[in-house]
């Protein structure tokens, strides 16, 4: 194999790929980049088993061939070459030489016939495109609230579906739940799946400077997503996703309407004076025009913060883990933001003022 390549554009697609090849003491070569050259391209692959991705870039093609090297030394070397436009991989003695004007290294390779085979998703149950902002836009808006444990796979998983004209993205752990309702227009595709939270990042990343529209190909066991000259593939979770609908209420006992900005300032003061629980405590009386925010550290001090908001209903002093509260708000697209309670013992929804296509759930401490 001999080629060249721009250094920028090379540096572009190894660095969104290579945090996919893991260290891996049992399977050596998931930690390497798999190179291929073929038809003036060079074909870039990485895998974990559980997700596989694969860029193309152009190249200047003097020798075709395929050679596996480990990803993190590559990128850390391409990362650091400086003032080149252009390099030449070449392999010497099976192994990867890196060349410049002003010097060349060696990379040891590993056997690239060990390389696991990145599926293709053909024989799909579906393919449909999706525009990549609305894509992003939904993964970015639910993944932070599934789950950190793997007991539960479907809680361990972004759900995405369908209902009509919309796509529903959903996430839930145990405490609380996200939902973010897209529209799509003229949808005649209808699915539900789950991806693995765990790889929503990598989509992210692969995908999130894309304009335009993502290729998806459904099948049972995989989800792939392409577009251009980048391809993903990454396994779907066999499970059912709790029907979360029914743990929305339609009605409220009490609600506050306050500027997002008010609410953060607030939570920022308080988490200061929040305990090893990360507890804040909501004051709400309607009646007397108070809402008020506590939070009390023995070992530190406590904090009352006084919010002005729009108040109705009941009464009510309930408490809530500040992270829980705080890590939806920057996924709000609108000023202000509505809190609806239904007493002490049930969860909080938030949701936008002005936008009603994020819906947020979440589970009160116990006092």
């Amino acid at each position: 194999m001999k080629i060249e390549c721009v250094k920028e554009k090379l540096l572009h697609a190894v660095s969104k790929i290579e945090r996919i090849a893991t260290k891996n003491a049992a399977l050596p070569i998931l930690s390497c980049l798999l190179f291929e050259v073929k038809n003036n391209n060079l074909k870039i692959k990485a895998t974990n088993m559980d997700i596989g991705v694969e860029a193309i870039i152009p190249v200047k093609v003097t020798e075709e061939g395929v050679v596996a090297v480990l990803g993190s030394v590559f990128v850390n070397l391409i990362s650091n070459i400086q003032n080149e436009k252009s390099v030449i991989l070449e392999t010497i003695d099976s192994n990867l030489q890196i060349k410049t004007d002003y010097g060349k290294t060696v990379i040891k390779s590993h056997p690239s016939d060990d390389f696991p085979t990145i599926p293709k998703v053909s024989d799909d149950l579906l393919s449909f495109d999706l525009d990549s902002k609305k894509l992003i836009k939904g993964l970015k808006s639910v993944i932070f609230s599934s789950s950190l444990s793997n007991v539960k796979p479907e809680l361990s998983s972004v759900y995405i579906y369908t209902n009509e004209d919309n796509v529903f993205f959903a996430a839930a752990d145990s405490f609380r739940l996200a939902e973010k309702k897209i529209n799509l227009k003229h949808n005649n595709n209808f699915f539900n799946v789950l991806i693995p939270a765990k790889n929503i990042p990598d989509i992210i990343r692969i995908f999130e400077d894309v304009d335009g529209d993502i290729n998806i190909h459904l099948s049972k066991n995989q989800i792939s997503f392409s577009y251009g000259y980048n391809y993903l593939v990454s396994r779907v979770v066999d499970g059912i996703f709790p029907d979360y609908k029914q743990l929305i209420p339609n009605e409220f006992k009490t609600e506050v309407v306050v500027l997002k900005q008010d609410l953060l300032s607030a939570l920022k003061i308080s988490n200061i004076f929040t305990d090893k629980f990360n507890k804040i405590s909501l004051k709400i009386e309607p009646s007397n025009k108070v809402f008020e925010m506590m939070t009390k550290n023995s070992d530190i001090g406590e904090s009352t913060n006084i919010i002005s908001a729009g108040l109705s209903g009941e009464d009510v002093l309930i408490n809530f883990n500040y992270k829980y509260i705080v890590d939806c708000l920057p996924l709000i697209d609108s000023d202000s933001i509505s809190l609806s309670f239904n007493g002490v013992s049930k969860p909080l929804v938030i949701r936008g003022g002005s936008d009603k296509s994020f819906t947020y759930i979440v589970m009160p401490m116990n006092k």
